[in-house]
């Protein structure tokens, strides 16, 4: 995963595309499904204009690819290869999908009452 990050931010800071994902909150939840989704196969040019993540197109597949280099002879295949490359497609839009719930999600189930010392039983 490190050598299609490494992948991905090399050409894309050539071709001036921004890798990063950026929440949508307060849009509703089909909405910020599809956004996440979306922002898998998409990036931000240097204008902050929507463009296709053609840096991403090449890592995930190339980083596949070439870690057949290193992988026993059995996972070394064109099939293999293929197949980790729609898990990194797939654990993108995860990715994505995680960085656009979580915080919500983090004040749901996180929600601490605010304790003082004296309440708390201190002095």
């Amino acid at each position: 995963i490190a050598t299609g990050n490494a992948m991905e931010a090399s050409l894309g800071a050539l071709w001036g595309e921004d890798p990063r994902y950026f929440r949508e909150p307060g849009r509703p939840i089909k909405t910020r499904i599809g956004h996440a989704m979306k922002a898998t196969f998409t990036a931000y040019d240097r204008e902050g204009n929507v463009m296709p993540a053609y840096a991403r197109y090449n890592a995930i597949p190339g980083n596949n690819f070439l870690s057949n280099a290193w992988r026993a002879d059995s996972e070394a295949n064109s099939r293999s290869a293929a197949v980790r490359t729609l898990y990194g497609v797939l654990g993108k839009m995860g990715g994505n999908a995680f960085t656009e719930f979580w915080p919500d999600l983090k004040k749901l189930a996180f929600h601490h009452v605010r304790r003082t010392a004296s309440s708390a039983g201190f002095r």
